[in-house]
């Protein structure tokens, strides 16, 4: 079972998985060195597209062989973005990744309805991983970075999401946690009362194979002292392996929190929703977290 990121690498390993992935404007030393770090283990197969100068200059600086990707050389940053899309779109890439271009440039270029890769109707979104030593697993989480409020169709599709990863990690039923303020249905906060809802269409099989609970506060989701304290009865309870938060700024906070003030933390971010997933990390995120990224998109290919 995959309980922490280095099982994910041994599991990449032991199957002998290796995709494709294209790296739109991958220019930049975190970047460049956690595709190199992935090449060597053996999971990805990585075409740099960029200036051809600037991926020499690091490569050159970090002592990395150059010659391990494939580079196409686009100097211009918009260019490059367009270029790594359509590169992908064509079947030339199973992954995409963002290197050093600004985040709204990578998700125009996705979104383009004419090229892009968010198929028609298709709703895009962000399935987050933790690592965190004070738990016993994986948690996996949405959305912390693409949908500010999302309404309960939009919900219902972010929980299949996050379900769908977790599944790709080997969990065939995972335990779904709709978080609220409260684990009490409570008329006065919208959120429990969504939770609640979403909850029963997860049992009648509207979110995939699953078992699922809400509203359950963050406590009581995921730790089975307050669980016991409580005395709440629940499937989940204690043991999620996916949260699916109410809106952007309850995920972000739990997000950076777990990133900022928990010691030991490792993350993987990447979007969904699209035809290849894409790793949407930030320019300033370590090559750690990118390299996370990078196995939890290749391990969710199809």
């Amino acid at each position: 079972m995959i309980t922490k990121f280095s099982d994910l690498f041994a599991e990449l390993k032991e199957k002998g998985v290796c995709k494709k992935m294209v790296v739109a404007w991958g220019i930049d030393e975190h970047t460049i060195e956690a595709s190199s770090k992935a090449v060597d283990l053996g999971f990805v197969k990585v075409t740099l597209v960029g200036d051809e100068e600037k991926i020499n200059e690091v490569c050159a600086a970090r002592q990395i062989d150059v010659n391990k990707f494939e580079i196409v050389n686009e100097p211009v940053e918009l260019k490059a973005v367009s270029k790594a899309v359509e590169l992908v779109r064509n079947h030339e890439g199973d992954v995409l990744m963002k290197g050093l271009c600004s985040t709204d440039k990578f998700l125009r270029a996705i979104l383009n309805k004419e090229c892009g890769l968010l198929p028609p109707k298709a709703l895009l979104s962000h399935v987050g991983i933790i690592e965190n030593p004070n738990y016993h697993k994986l948690i996996f989480l949405t959305d912390m970075a693409v949908l500010p409020q999302p309404d309960l169709k939009q919900k219902t599709k972010l929980a299949g999401y996050v379900v769908k990863v977790a599944q790709s990690f080997g969990i065939d039923t995972p335990k779904l946690a709709f978080i609220a303020a409260s684990e009490q249905v409570l008329a006065s906060m919208p959120n429990c009362m969504e939770a609640a809802v979403l909850a029963k269409m997860a049992d009648r099989g509207q979110m995939g194979k699953c078992i699922a609970d809400g509203p359950l506060a963050l406590d009581v989701a995921i730790d089975e002292e307050s669980v016991r304290i409580k005395k709440l009865k629940s499937p989940v309870a204690g043991d999620a392996d996916c949260l699916v938060f109410p809106n952007i700024e309850s995920a972000n906070v739990f997000w950076k929190t777990n990133s900022k003030l928990a010691t030991g933390v490792r993350q993987a971010g990447m979007l969904v929703g699209t035809t290849a997933p894409c790793v949407l990390a930030s320019r300033a995120d370590s090559v750690d977290t990118k390299l996370n990224s990078i196995a939890e998109a290749v391990m969710f290919v199809k």
